[in-house]
C-alpha cells in the first residue's frame, strides 16, 4: 500500500500566535472573512477582540458566527453557509478547539459547492472544493487543525458522521499553548485521550509498518501522558500546554501512519461516534470509555502488537507469552485512563444503553448494515455488538 504525507498547513507556533491572523488573512488577499467561534469563552478571553480588532487594522471585512457546541450539530453548519453566502464570504476563521475547526470545515465545503453539504458526511457524494479556513486553536484534542477530517453530528436521527478531503486541510495553524491555560480539568483530560487515541488508532493496524513510525508513535504517547498530568496538576504550565498542543496536531496529520501498510484500524472512533450521537458525551472520554473492550475483543489477532506497544508506552518486561503481556498493557492503559479521570466502561461514562439502544448503536456502527469495521481485526456486527455488551458491563 502506498502512503502519502502530505501537511500544507502553516503552522505559526508560540506565544502570540494568535495576533498573526491579520497579517495572514491580507497575504492571502482575504476579501471577507466568517469568524466561527464556541461558547462565549472567546468573547470573555478578550480572544475574539484581538481578532477582529487585526481584521479592523488591515481593512479585512467580517461577519461573526458563534454558538458551535462540543460534537458540532449540521443546523449551525446550515446557518453559516447561508450566512456566508448571503455575505459573500470567501474565507473562514475558526476560533476554538476541533468542534469549530470541523463545523467551519463543514460550512467551507456547503458555501462553495452547490446542493446539501450533508451529502458528502453520508458518502452520497465528494466535494469539488471548499473555502480557505484559517485557525486560532483554543483546546488540544481533535487534530483538525492539521488534518483532513471533521466530524459533524445531524440531530436528525442522532447521527455522527466523519468526512475526509484535503480540500479542507486548514491553509494556516495559529498555535499559542497560553490560549489552553483556561481549559477545563475535564477538557484537559479529555483531549489527552483524544490525542493519544489518535495515535493508538494508527498502531494498531494489520501489515508491515515502519519502526521509525512505530517509535515516533510510542514517544509521542508517552509525551502526552506525562505532560497531560502535568497540565491537570498546573493549568499554566507552559511547557506542558506546548506539548499537547503540538502532539494533538502531529497525531491527526499523517505522520504517524507514514509508511505503514495501512491508515490505521479507527473501530473506536466509528463506535464512539454513535455513543457521541446518541448520548452527546465528550469524544474523549468517549474513546476511553471503549477502547478497553475493544482491545480485549481483538488482542488474540496480533498479541505480539499489544506487546510491543507495552513495552514501548510503559516499559513492560516482555515474557514468553505474548497474552500475558498484551493483557498487562491494556490494563495499564486502563490505570492511566483512571488516572486523569477518563473511564474506562459506560457506567463510568455515566451512561447504561438498554438492549435495545446497544441494539440501535450497533446497527448504526455498520451504517445500517453496509459496512464492517477496522483493520486491525475486521468487525463484523456481532463483534461491534459484544464490544458494546462489554463496555456496559
Amino acid at each position: 500500500m502506498i502512503t502519502q504525507y502530505y501537511t500544507p498547513t502553516k503552522v505559526i507556533f508560540g506565544s502570540g500566535a494568535e495576533m498573526h491572523a491579520g497579517s495572514e488573512l491580507k497575504a492571502r488577499k482575504a476579501q471577507k472573512v466568517l469568524v466561527h467561534y464556541g461558547s462565549g469563552s472567546a468573547v470573555r478571553s478578550g480572544l475574539l477582540k484581538k481578532v477582529t480588532d487585526q481584521l479592523d487594522k488591515e481593512g479585512i471585512a467580517y461577519v461573526q458566527l458563534g454558538g458551535v457546541k462540543p460534537n458540532p450539530r449540521l443546523s449551525l453548519v446550515y446557518e453559516g453557509i447561508e450566512l456566508a453566502k448571503k455575505e459573500k464570504v470567501d474565507w473562514i476563521l475558526a476560533v476554538g478547539g476541533g468542534s469549530v475547526i470541523d463545523s467551519a470545515k463543514a460550512i467551507a465545503y456547503g458555501v462553495y459547492n452547490p446542493g446539501d453539504v450533508w451529502d458528502f458526511y453520508s458518502n452520497k457524494r465528494v466535494p469539488e472544493g471548499a473555502l480557505p479556513i484559517g485557525v486560532i486553536l483554543t483546546l488540544s484534542a481533535t487534530g483538525s487543525e492539521m488534518s483532513d477530517s471533521s466530524v459533524i453530528s445531524n440531530e436528525d436521527g442522532g447521527l455522527k458522521r466523519g468526512y475526509n478531503s484535503d480540500y479542507s486541510r486548514p491553509t494556516f495553524a495559529l498555535l499559542n499553548p497560553e490560549l489552553t491555560y483556561s481549559v477545563s480539568p475535564y477538557q484537559t483530560s479529555c483531549g489527552t485521550a483524544d490525542i493519544m487515541m489518535h495515535t493508538i488508532e494508527r498502531f494498531f493496524h494489520a501489515g508491515r509498518g515502519l519502526e521509525l513510525t512505530d517509535n515516533l508513535a510510542m514517544a509521542l504517547i508517552r509525551t502526552v501522558m506525562e505532560n497531560g498530568k502535568k497540565a491537570l496538576e498546573n493549568p499554566e504550565d507552559y511547557d506542558a500546554r506546548a506539548n499537547l498542543m503540538w502532539a494533538s496536531s502531529l497525531s491527526h496529520n499523517g505522520l504517524m501512519q507514514t509508511g505503514n501498510d495501512q491508515r490505521g484500524d479507527w473501530s473506536c472512533h466509528q463506535m464512539e461516534h454513535e455513543l457521541s450521537g446518541m448520548f452527546d458525551v465528550a469524544h474523549g472520554a468517549g474513546l476511553a470509555a471503549i477502547w478497553g473492550s475493544w482491545a480485549r475483543h481483538v488482542y488474540k489477532t496480533n498479541p505480539e502488537r499489544f506487546a510491543l506497544f507495552g513495552e514501548g508506552v510503559f516499559g513492560i518486561k516482555r515474557t514468553a507469552d505474548p497474552e500475558k503481556d498484551a493483557l498487562d498493557t491494556i490494563s495499564m492503559m486502563e490505570d492511566y485512563f483512571r488516572s486523569i479521570n477518563m473511564p474506562v466502561n459506560l457506567k463510568e461514562l455515566g451512561i447504561d444503553p438498554t438492549d435495545d439502544q446497544i441494539e440501535e448503536l450497533t446497527e448504526k456502527a455498520t451504517f445500517f448494515g453496509k459496512r464492517t469495521l477496522g483493520s486491525f481485526m475486521t468487525l463484523q456486527r456481532e463483534d461491534m455488538k459484544a464490544i458494546y455488551l462489554a463496555a456496559r458491563n
